[in-house]
């Protein structure tokens, strides 16, 4: 591995094989990514591993490969550029597991259980008892970050605390082994998109989601069936904007700032049917994402190209993850374990070998 200080910056970042990304992961992650590709080091993780803390049926991991292959068209139609980034399957870098062994004891699990994100997807997944993977799911990430030895975290605010564990491991590392990790920082990001259906969340499982890769269609018909305010009984009603899922989706996607001014003011003046305000959104949508149609279309006609993606960016990252490895286990001494072993071994072996021979 190149020293540290020799090349740039990384970034660890990546989305549970749970399914093809939506304009939530775009608003929310995504559209921050396309700028780090040109300052950062990329590492784009779909992490299969992770999805198994919540969906570890058969069925879901089956559909993991089509998934990843979805996620990273997705990536690149969005305009990431494939020369700029590793997208790595978590479940092919064997060291993962190795790592999140050995950093296992490097935090408790009362500091794992005061992390409200995890409580929060023990409930969502319907859980009646805390799952070990569940609870070790912070640990893992860690190992995810900390393998490619990542300088810079992309998080949401809820999981910023999932970084400050990678820090305290790492930290915890280093001063009992040696310098060995850098101590990564969280980059928040903002912006969250509202459910086609009003929810807070947007999701594949609440069916209430606009899909990056949506035809024109499809896009039109699940904007003429969004909530809107539902006090509004006709276009001659006053309604509301704040909180409206039309008008935040105009606000992140309509770039014709008259425009959406003045559906707002005439939305709160009655003087604007809901027909409309939606019409005018769909085509800002159409419009945002048919550039990513021609992207799309460029790399699905090269049959076989985003697995090749995959299958070389996990590669590489197997020999960073291989050699970060090497490294920590040396620091620790568990290397001088196996080879003060191996040579007792040997010297046995030798010795044996030569009374045979007299």
């Amino acid at each position: 591995m190149s020293n540290q200080s020799d090349r740039r910056k990384r970034i660890l970042t990546g989305d549970r094989t749970t399914g093809k990304l939506h304009l939530g992961h775009y608003i929310g992650s995504h559209r921050h990514r396309l700028a780090f590709q040109d300052e950062y080091e990329c590492f784009f993780l779909l992490a299969d591993l992770h999805m198994l803390t919540t969906r570890p049926d058969r069925e879901s991991i089956e559909l993991s490969a089509e998934n990843a292959r979805a996620i990273v068209m997705d990536h690149l139609a969005i305009g990431i550029d494939p020369q700029k980034a590793t997208f790595c399957l978590q479940s092919a870098i064997h060291e993962t597991y190795e790592l999140q062994l050995l950093i296992s004891s490097l935090v408790t699990v009362e500091r794992l259980q005061q992390l409200p994100t995890i409580k929060d997807m023990a409930a969502a997944a319907g859980f009646e008892q805390m799952p070990y993977n569940l609870l070790g799911y912070p640990v893992l990430q860690s190992a995810d970050i900390m393998l490619p030895r990542a300088h810079l975290v992309p998080v949401g605010k809820d999981n910023e605390s999932h970084v400050e564990i990678t820090r305290q491991i790492a930290r915890r590392f280093n001063n009992a082994y040696g310098e060995v990790f850098p101590l990564p920082d969280a980059y928040v990001i903002g912006g969250t998109l509202p459910g086609t259906d009003g929810n807070a969340k947007m999701g594949k499982s609440l069916n209430n989601a606009i899909y990056l890769s949506d035809d024109a269609a499809t896009v039109r018909r699940r904007v003429m069936g969004m909530y809107t305010d539902p006090n509004r009984i006709s276009a001659d009603v006053p309604g509301t904007v704040e909180g409206n899922p039309v008008f935040s989706y105009h606000d992140f996607f309509n770039p014709n700032q008259a425009e959406v001014d003045d559906l707002k003011a005439r939305y709160r003046a009655g003087k604007v049917g809901d027909v409309e305000v939606k019409e005018k959104l769909a085509i800002a949508l159409n419009h945002f994402l048919d550039p990513t149609r021609e992207r799309r279309a460029q790399y699905e006609a090269k049959s076989g190209y985003v697995d090749e993606l995959i299958y070389e960016g996990t590669l590489r990252a197997r020999e960073e993850a291989k050699a970060t490895l090497i490294e920590a286990k040396k620091a620790m001494g568990l290397t001088g374990v196996w080879n003060k072993i191996s040579r007792g071994a040997e010297r046995r072996r030798k010795k044996l070998e030569e009374n045979a021979v007299s």
